[in-house]
């Protein structure tokens, strides 16, 4: 089956997207798994799971893409029996087939799915009660494993108070022929802005907040990243990425609706044995192009714990695309990992440093040239300053910016003076807007967020050669809260407008700060670093803190010669003399549910004394 022709007939000739309007993700599942059955592929091995929990080489459990399309139809077919369409259903269990069963079974019942975690998984019970709390979903959808801990957690409600709690791996296939489509019964099919799931921000930046995307918004985005990415098939995806985030979800109902093969593992296997990742991308055979899709710290744990011996078999020729997003992609994790796995065939463009948010459904940009990755030097002073002047690698003073490519088709990215809401040239740092069919619906529950975020207009555009060019004047435009910069046509992020940090009224980049502080000494973990501000001192200057988590094989006894190194490295780099260094345990950098350093978190931690 040519999938490219088959998505082909709803983008037009100038990229821009033209669905029916009551296209939706099931209809396309549907629509390419008729024209599979047809062709007979149906029958080949769609998904492998591999589950190490019980045994260190790993349980493979398979399905084919006839049984991936059964399962989610019996789900479907429960939830119809259960449920009206527009309910709530929450998704309780850690990575697993069920996960994704379950969310695409909501979407063929046109039901609100609201991508969650297990309930078991350790910090998380006080978010988890909260995001309940708001969204009041009717209904939960788990499997075995995590039942208990469903249950658990709603034991203290009263009974009319709980959800229904259904177990995805208890319902039997049988179910799947009570299955009513949206053509056989209006009421299943969503229309184009109907809400079809909520996504929920990771809390690095703001109080996790339930994002709503419509149908057609998470539509525009899979066929974004079709046409950005260009998907050769056949194609594999290997992925590990936790099913709650919108980077594990979308990409993970992406391919299970297109019936595309992947392996899928939970984060805390690849966690343990980063070198599970890399076999898995080990090539198969000569036809296949080999996905994946991880946030930068996957790159350091593989560069420390996952480079095979010089007499591995390991051939990663076939590696098609390795996208790198959801946190700073580093020139250091990006350089050592192409070191590293180049001489077991890696083709060194195959890295993508990408850029998304959940407030854009998922992926904003990615390179689109065969050039890639690309990190463009720049001077520290002109950055701080707002224009970053390019120098030579290894100047003094040069810092690393890394490209994440162009903006995806059929939506436009602008950099805007934050205060005058004026788009700024190329080469002037600006925070990123977007506007496009991939935006969502807006927030769940904070109205006012939700205008902010989602409802801005601009206030002027360039003369020439504006990016916001052919937008209509009264457009909303979302913005991101990143500053990022265009140099040579390519999107550059250089930090989040509320982590930047202002001492005695020069701008310092937080990530700048870090990577001075993990450089300047072994004793803390790469990329395991935060650098904030807080409240004047007596001078009237607001002061620096840095907090870094110790290398788990390094001896405490080290901590005091690494901070007077780290306080050294950073007030010759940036001019800026620490108030206060501390290093950590394991673990103790709080963290989003996305695993990114959430800074502002750590500032309060610290102000709570936390790390005293």
């Amino acid at each position: 089956m040519d999938l490219h022709a088959a998505m082909s007939q709803f983008i037009k000739e100038d990229g821009s997207f033209e669905f029916p309007p009551t296209m939706s993700i099931p209809n396309l599942a549907e629509m390419v798994f008729q024209l599979a059955s047809i062709t007979g592929d149906v029958d080949a091995v769609q998904l492998d799971y591999l589950d190490f929990a019980a045994d260190r080489a790993g349980e493979v459990r398979s399905f084919t893409r006839a049984e991936v399309n059964r399962r989610i139809k019996a789900v479907a077919a429960r939830l119809q029996q259960v449920a009206d369409p527009g309910e709530r259903v929450a998704l309780l269990m850690g990575n697993s087939p069920e996960y994704l069963f379950g969310f695409l079974g909501a979407q063929y019942a046109n039901l609100v799915s609201m991508p969650l975690y297990d309930p078991a998984e350790p910090g998380h019970g006080d978010h988890l009660r909260a995001v309940l709390a708001d969204a009041r979903p009717t209904l939960v959808l788990t499997n075995r494993r995590s039942a208990p801990a469903v249950r658990g957690l709603f034991r203290e409600l009263p009974q009319a108070e709980r959800p229904r709690v259904i177990t995805v791996d208890a319902l039997p296939d049988s179910l799947a022929e009570d299955w009513i489509s949206g053509e056989a019964d209006p009421r299943y099919a969503a229309k184009l802005d109907d809400e079809v799931f909520l996504l929920f921000t990771s809390g690095s930046s703001r109080t996790p907040e339930g994002v709503r995307i419509a149908s057609g918004s998470v539509l525009a985005n899979v066929f974004q990243i079709f046409a950005a990415a260009d998907l050769q098939t056949p194609m594999r995806l290997v992925t590990w990425l936790p099913l709650h985030h919108n980077m594990g979800i979308v990409l993970g109902a992406f391919v299970t609706a297109l019936g595309l093969p992947f392996s899928l593992m939970t984060p805390r296997d690849f966690i343990q044995h980063p070198d599970r990742w890399v076999g898995q991308l080990s090539k198969r055979n000569e036809e296949e192009h080999v996905y994946t899709v991880i946030p930068n710290f996957a790159l350091e744990l593989a560069n420390r714990h996952a480079v095979p011996g010089p007499d591995s078999d390991l051939d990663l020729s076939r590696v098609a695309g390795l996208v790198v997003g959801s946190e700073p992609v580093t020139e250091k994790a990006t350089r050592e990992f192409i070191a590293n796995f180049g001489p077991f065939g890696l083709p060194e463009n195959v890295i993508r440093p990408s850029y998304g948010l959940t407030e854009a459904t998922l992926l904003v940009s990615t390179p689109q040239r065969e050039t890639r990755p690309r990190f463009t030097w720049v001077d520290r002073d002109s950055l701080n300053a707002g224009r970053p002047e390019v120098v030579a690698p290894g100047a003094p003073e040069a810092v690393a910016l890394t490209s994440v490519g162009e903006s995806v088709g059929g939506q436009q990215v602008v950099a805007v003076d934050p205060e005058t809401r004026v788009e700024v040239p190329d080469g002037v740092i600006g925070e990123l807007w977007v506007h496009g069919p991939n935006i969502p619906l807006g927030y769940l529950t904070d109205a006012e967020a939700s205008a902010r975020v989602f409802g801005n207009r601009l206030a002027g555009t360039l003369d020439e050669g504006s990016r916001a060019a052919g937008a209509p004047a009264d457009a909303d435009w979302m913005a991101t809260g990143d500053l990022a910069v265009f140099l040579e046509d390519e999107i550059h992020i250089t930090g989040r407008i509320k982590d930047l940090i202002i001492v005695a009224g020069r701008n310092h980049y937080p990530q700048d700060i870090e990577y001075t502080a993990e450089r300047a000494t072994d004793q803390v973990r790469p990329a395991v670093v935060a650098a904030f501000a807080i409240d004047p001192g007596a001078d009237g200057v607001e002061r620096l803190v840095v907090i870094a988590e110790r290398d788990p094989n390094r001896d405490p006894a080290g901590d005091a010669e690494a901070i007077g190194a780290i306080r050294a490295a950073v007030t010759a780099a940036h001019g800026i003399t620490p108030a206060d260094v501390r290093i950590v345990g394991v673990g103790e950098i709080p963290r989003s549910a996305a695993g990114k350093i959430a800074r502002r978190v750590t500032r309060g931690a610290y102000l709570d004394g936390r790390f005293d």
